[in-house]
């Protein structure tokens, strides 16, 4: 009965056993192949490695990296940096603000080959051996953060902002461009309006800002 071909199809139960083993046959085959390909080194990407010297919070590093790499990854997971987080990851949420050359961007926004001899200060590279960094110690005294995640980009924005002011930038509603705008209300919300903080601390983020800024310790 094993032998009565299907009178509609021609199959036999012996051809379907055959056709089943050597179709487990080849999906293994093809699984050891690329098993071994997955396993074997990538000339490629090892030949495509780039040396990058970077000043991260006064000391130097030479880098080997993957161009591809980010500079907010660089600094956690290559240097140990940790305090810059990564939240959204697209630039967004401003949680990995560091300050560059002066000037405070998304770290994951940029590649670290971009910054090649850079000064990038972190939110580790603010204090000092004197003790905390005024914007820092604001922060504590005013409550300005609840969980903590997005403080660190929030301060290191803060500190970007007061230098931003000092060098007479306005801002989008700065009423007179020709002149140096005030630090009003406004004008910190509208300059922090890139770093998001989800626990709503803002009242206490712009109170911390304002006091560097009253009590001259910028």
């Amino acid at each position: 009965m094993d032998e009565k071909k299907d009178r509609h199809f021609g199959v036999t139960r012996r051809s379907m056993l055959e056709a089943g083993t050597a179709a487990a046959a080849l999906s293994f085959v093809g699984h050891t192949q690329l098993s071994r390909a997955a396993d074997a080194p990538d000339a490629e990407s090892s030949l495509d490695l780039m040396t990058v010297e970077l000043q991260v919070n006064g000391r130097p590093h030479t880098l080997t990296l993957d161009p591809r790499t980010t500079l907010l990854d660089t600094l956690r997971e290559h240097l140990g940096l940790t305090g810059s987080k990564k939240g959204c990851d697209q630039g967004q949420c401003g949680a990995c603000t560091v300050i560059v050359n002066g000037q405070r961007i998304d770290s994951c926004l940029t590649l670290a080959v971009m910054h090649d001899g850079d000064e990038v200060t972190t939110i580790e590279g603010l204090a000092s051996d004197h003790g905390l960094h005024p914007m820092q110690a604001a922060f504590v005294n005013h409550d300005a953060l609840q969980c903590g995640y997005c403080t660190p980009g929030q301060i290191c924005s803060a500190v970007a902002v007061l230098a931003e002011h000092k060098g007479g930038w306005p801002s989008y509603v700065t009423a007179d461009v020709a002149s140096v705008p005030s630090l009003s209300d406004a004008e910190i919300a509208e300059r922090m309006s890139g770093n998001i903080c989800r626990c709503s601390a803002y009242p206490n983020i712009v109170a911390a800002i304002r006091d560097v800024v009253e009590g001259g310790r910028t």
